[in-house]
């Protein structure tokens, strides 16, 4: 018979659904008892014993609520009955040793990368085409539709609904009926037969908002973003549109590209609209430009590289009552393994580790780190009260329906995904990873921002779990979608890449899905898998102003 609850850990006074509860069910659990008193959804929780007003809420042995009223032995635990709440903590660091896991099967396993001169190996081969202003956002869109096709990246043609099909049918008379009932979605054929130049993965372009009014400082960030994703080791080369009297001036640009790689040697291609003579030859400056530029991209070939050489990043979005123990700690165990190997992961999203700021910084290898993150902590929570938010209005609607009632909640499931093993580095956004073990970056926690975030601090892989389901991906570090539950998996097979909701199951452990994923992860950096993210196009990029964003 299948498990029907959990509880997490010794200290928790709250109990998780595994599958829906009925009213007056009895409950039993190491020889303790509790009665129903309401259903209990599945991922949603219930306390064990009856939980005073004003007394707080414990699960993954940490508090992640108070209760604002009594809540009884077996009520379900709900925003009605429960307020964020969070224990404090110190910016001191607590030389703790750490178990590393059995790598043993991994040990002298390698990944098909994309060698770079820094030493560096990419899990993929693209060209950048970006804007420093968002002046250029058209001329990227007409650049984007004239070298796409013609040279065999269309993935949205692949994909996109046959709009004539439907003209068709509209002009021989049919009705509405016989137009809905219509199959319109195309079948996937093989891009990769059609593309011009074969070890390119892609020419990936991006648009935003940014790069002129606003803050001096949000131009500065955005050149730094930039410089992160032209520096990054899945990156060619690159083409930057410029207006030419933004306030996000190449020299930004420049100077942060010297920061993060001395002797940077890669071809960068500067394109100045304010200096050609009209905008078609300056498009078509800027196509021939590239185009010579992707031919000694071209010249690129995989070969093998350490594990050691991979960098990833861990997000999560549109989590779920489960995600926190399944997904996430799977990821946590694989980024566990990565690290032990020689590898980099980095754990974004700070307002997602509210409530567990004291494991976290106990982790820190030394008192400085800790202080840094307590800092960051600190100053964005200021920030978001000032604006009248705070980090308790975090969960999403999704989130709370399915089971993460308060921001602690959410957070201590959420930093399972950062495993067990200490923090070398704390960084803040737009920093860069260069010490191989688990390092924090502080990004929002909106899903886009903090995947942008991610890949221009160099995460060339991103793990991404998620219980409701999302098709987010990212332009240049392939995003590999996890699912929390079978359900989801089963539901939406073309934006999910690998379920977890089997340890939910009890067909598996974290562990053997942990090895699982790290298996994944190699054949995505070698090419043999494509996540279901990147064959959709889903390149999502969202610079972070900096301002209040959760």
């Amino acid at each position: 018979m299948a498990t029907k609850t959990l509880k997490v850990h010794p200290a928790d006074n709250i109990v998780i659904a595994l599958s829906r509860l009925e009213k007056g069910e009895k409950i039993a659990w190491n020889g303790r008892e509790a009665t129903l008193m309401e259903p209990i959804p599945a991922k949603h929780k219930f306390a064990q014993e009856e939980i005073p007003d004003g007394a707080p809420v414990i699960m993954y042995g940490v508090e992640v609520g108070r209760a604002v009223q009594s809540i009884a032995k077996g009520a379900r635990i709900t925003t009605e009955n429960t307020r964020h709440s969070a224990s404090g903590y110190e910016a001191k660091a607590g030389g703790r040793e750490w178990a590393p896991p059995d790598v043993s099967r991994f040990r002298n396993r390698t990944f098909m990368g994309y060698h770079r001169a820094d030493g560096r190996a990419g899990t993929m081969n693209y060209w950048l085409v970006a804007p420093l202003v968002f002046c250029e956002n058209r001329n990227i869109a007409i650049i984007r539709s004239s070298m796409l096709e013609q040279l065999g990246y269309t993935f949205e043609k692949d994909y996109a609904a046959d709009i004539h099909k439907l003209v068709r049918l509209y002009r021989s008379g049919a009705g509405r009926e016989e137009l809905l009932a219509e199959n319109i979605i195309r079948k996937p054929s093989d891009m990769k037969a059609f593309q011009i130049f074969p070890n390119i993965d892609g020419i990936k372009f991006l648009t935003h908002e940014g790069g002129c009014g606003g803050t001096r400082q949000d131009s500065e960030t955005l050149c730094r973003l930039l410089a992160g994703y032209i520096t990054h080791p899945n990156v060619a080369g690159a083409t930057i549109l410029s207006l030419g009297c933004q306030n996000a001036q190449f020299k930004l640009l420049e100077n942060a590209i010297a920061e993060f790689a001395p002797g940077f040697s890669k071809p960068l291609i500067v394109m100045e609209q304010q200096q050609s003579r009209s905008e078609r030859a300056f498009i078509a400056e800027t196509v021939k430009q590239t185009f010579v530029g992707l031919m000694d991209a071209n010249e690129a070939k995989r070969s093998p590289a350490p594990l050691s050489h991979l960098a990833l990043g861990l997000e999560c979005g549109g989590s779920d009552g489960f995600s926190g123990i399944s997904a996430n700690p799977a990821l946590g165990y694989a980024s566990d393994l990565l690290v032990a190997l020689g590898g980099t992961a980095i754990l974004s999203e700070f307002p997602e580790l509210n409530g567990v700021e004291q494991e976290l910084a106990g982790r820190c290898v030394n008192d400085s780190l800790a202080r840094k993150f307590s800092h960051l902590m600190e100053t964005y929570s200021k920030r978001a009260k000032q604006a009248g938010s705070g980090f308790e209005m975090n969960p999403s609607p999704g989130n709370i329906r399915d089971g993460l009632i308060t921001d602690a909640m959410k957070s201590a499931g959420a930093a399972k995904k950062g495993g067990t093993s200490p923090v070398v580095d704390v960084l803040d956004y737009t920093e860069q990873a260069v010490k191989p073990g688990l390092n924090l970056l502080c990004t929002p926690g909106n899903d886009v921002e903090s995947t942008t975030g991610l890949a221009g601090s160099g995460a060339t892989l991103i793990a991404f779990t998620t219980g409701l389901g999302t098709p987010t991906g990212n332009p240049i570090a392939p995003t590999v979608k996890i699912s929390s539950n079978t359900a989801l998996a089963e539901r939406m097979p073309d934006i999910i890449d690998f379920n977890a909701g089997t340890i939910i199951d009890g067909k598996d452990t974290i562990e053997s899905k942990g090895e699982e994923l790290l298996e994944l992860f190699i054949q995505v950096a070698s090419g043999e898998k494509m996540p279901r993210a990147v064959s959709l196009g889903q390149d999502d990029f969202i610079p972070w102003k900096r301002g209040v964003s959760l």
